[in-house]
């Protein structure tokens, strides 16, 4: 593998498709890192390819997906040029081994025009997988069936796009695991969340980071709370090997995103 920058056109730049979001100060940079598994400690990262490596920034992110909870990370050539890479697949590019095996030549088979997050999220392999579990459930014998009652599922809440006020109660603090970085995380589990709009939205139960700004206001269960945010429909994990006060026991569905304008009650 080769350290010479390359050539602007062995590259295959995948922009960013709209405005990406940015970071806000170095404590969002480093909590975003964390989140996709990157070294906290470097401000460059590698690109590499079966050809070349070459040191890229971190210049922002994108969001997407039916309820935008997944990121594309979006990174800086010594060009100045742009590209979008999904973060599991630039963590992979940091490690010493990789290129070694041409990682990247199976992922060049696909559709070029595909963006970088679906290429990161190949199913082919999961579809042979459950053709194979298809064909040995066909062989064993049939029994008959069981009846079981149908679970109520409760209905999906239409959650607005932009970024809206809230009010909300501290229920608890929560760890959630985060295999990015194989470590729990700290949460903060809201009850009683309202949008706050024309036609109030009760959303009931939500999280969010517990971040270094949400740190400074030293919340507490019982404090009642207004801040803006965005909320994206996201399930809270379990922590890995926590203690029970860290276990939220209901399901909570819905995260809240970078809460600002935090206000005591």
């Amino acid at each position: 593998m080769t350290t010479e920058a390359p050539q602007s056109e062995q590259i295959q730049y995948l922009p960013p498709k709209n405005e990406y979001e940015t970071f806000r100060d170095e404590a969002h940079f480093k909590e975003k890192l964390k989140e996709w598994g990157l070294s906290t400690a470097k401000k460059e990262f590698w690109y590499k390819d079966h050809r070349f490596q070459q040191p890229v920034l971190i210049k922002g992110y994108e969001t997407y997906g039916n309820t935008a909870e997944f990121n594309t990370v979006i990174i800086e050539f010594q060009d100045g040029k742009l590209s979008s890479i999904h973060p599991a697949f630039l963590k992979e590019m940091q490690q010493a081994s990789f290129g070694k095996e041409s990682l990247i030549a199976p992922l060049e088979e696909k559709d070029s025009k595909e963006p970088a997050a679906n290429k990161a999220g190949d199913t082919k392999g999961e579809d042979v997988k459950d053709k194979q579990v298809v064909k040995k459930e066909e062989a064993k014998p049939s029994k008959p069936a069981e009846h079981k009652p149908k679970k109520t599922k409760a209905a999906k809440l239409e959650l607005p796009v932009d970024k809206v006020h809230f009010t909300a109660n501290v229920k608890q603090f929560a760890m959630t695991y985060n295999p990015f970085n194989e470590e729990n995380d700290e949460v903060v589990v809201f009850e009683n969340v309202i949008i706050v709009q024309e036609e109030p939205l009760e959303v009931g139960l939500s999280w969010c980071s517990h971040s270094k700004t949400l740190k400074k206001f030293e919340l507490a269960p019982g404090d009642m709370l207004e801040f803006d945010g965005k909320i994206v429909a996201k399930k809270l994990a379990k922590g890995k090997d926590v203690e029970e006060e860290f276990i939220v026991e209901e399901p909570v569905l819905y995260k809240i995103n970078n809460p600002s304008k935090l206000v005591k009650k």
